[in-house]
């Protein structure tokens, strides 16, 4: 068995080619590949011939490097002969050439790879369309919450109840540990952080006013809503998420239940109920945490510490605290629902979901608390 090779021969425009030995697959003909696309490439502007007299045996393979070889990705004239350009050669040899023009797929064609600073400007620009189209979903979503909220508040027949109360189990009640430990802790750091500053500029009184104003009006709720976003705000777009993809949620509308009334509010009004609750807690374990501290650092007795609580902090900062509670429910309740009636597709679409829930629930509840902060700036509360 010849191994397969070609003799190559320019004359004036035109390309002379001479095959011969046996043009198998394992005869080696890997071994001329780079060869032949070179020779495809040089007589790309020339007229090409190749000679078959000195061919032997040929399978697809062979027949199909020969043909790629002579029409160059259909770059070649006069493709409608599919044996243009070969001479010589016996009927069997010329018929499976012929037949490996049929299936000869187009060559890809390698597009020019833009620049990594376009790349960073067409991520840039996809993600910011992606921002406006998830933010005009996002607010008609919260059209038809507001619209569906009103219609079963004037209709008290049509609240579910056990599902109401259900989900203010699940979101409010369940959580009370972890959101009364993470708050006491918070205020045993702020006692810490205080104690240790204020002792320099022989001040350490003042940490019951650091305590005071700090857990009351900023990190008993804003931390209590953030654990909740990554708590109960994931799980609604979990547990409705699965509905979709079970299709358990065109069920309810082919049966004449608006899943909106059965899934969506329920869980809008348990998460607007439970939070000011929970923030209460967060906020007086987080009293309790300092007050421990400074009793153990500073030797501010529990006595001394709610005097002063009650002499220098007054009620605003309380009430400042709940009042932006209801508002941080509302948005973690309603993008938890949104991102869970948008999963479509499969599990990995949910999980996909799922984070954005908490990612976007976090930024707008940080986002909602600068503008209070600055509302109150401006009222001087």
């Amino acid at each position: 068995m010849d191994a397969p090779d070609f003799i190559r021969e320019d004359c004036d425009d035109t390309i002379f080619v001479r095959v011969k030995g046996d043009w198998i697959l394992e005869n080696g003909l890997g071994g001329i590949d780079k060869a032949l696309r070179q020779l495809s490439m040089d007589s790309l502007n020339h007229n090409l011939i190749i000679d078959l007299d000195g061919l032997g045996l040929i399978d697809t393979t062979g027949a199909m490097m020969l043909q790629r070889t002579m029409r160059h990705c259909g770059k070649r004239e006069s493709l409608t002969d599919l044996l243009h350009g070969f001479e010589g050669g016996n009927d069997r040899q010329r018929k499976l050439i012929e037949r490996a023009a049929s299936v000869l797929e187009d060559c890809p064609v390698d597009t020019p790879r833009p620049s990594q600073f376009i790349i960073l400007l067409d991520r840039v620009g996809r993600s910011a369309e992606n921002m406006i189209a998830d933010a005009l979903a996002i607010t008609s979503f919260l059209g038809q919450t507001i619209v569906t909220l009103v219609r079963v508040l004037t209709q008290p027949k049509k609240l579910r109840l056990t599902s109401l109360v259900h989900h203010m189990e699940e979101s409010g009640l369940n959580a009370t540990l972890i959101v009364g430990l993470m708050s006491f802790m918070i205020g045993a750091v702020v006692a810490f952080m205080g104690a240790k500053i204020l002792s320099q500029f022989n001040a350490s009184i003042f940490t019951v006013e650091l305590i005071g104003i700090s857990v009351l009006r900023e990190f008993g709720v804003l931390l209590t809503a953030i654990l909740i976003a990554g708590r109960s705000g994931s799980a609604y777009t979990a547990q409705l998420g699965s509905m979709n993809l079970n299709e358990e949620i065109d069920a309810m509308r082919v049966i004449g239940i608006d899943p909106m009334e059965a899934l969506v509010v329920p869980r809008v009004l348990a998460m607007v109920l439970v939070l000011p609750a929970l923030a209460f807690i967060a906020a007086m374990l987080g009293l309790l945490g300092g007050a421990l501290v400074s009793w153990m650092v500073m030797d501010i007795s529990p006595a001394l510490f709610l005097t002063r609580t009650q002499d220098s902090i007054v009620i605003q900062n309380f009430l400042v605290g709940l009042v932006k509670a209801p508002f941080f429910a509302f948005v973690i309740a309603v993008i938890g629902c949104y991102q869970g009636m948008s999963v479509e597709g499969s599990s990995e679409n949910l999980g996909k979901r799922t984070t954005m829930s908490v990612v976007q629930s976090l930024f707008l509840v940080i986002v909602i608390d600068a503008m209070f902060a600055i509302l109150f700036l401006e009222l001087d509360i």
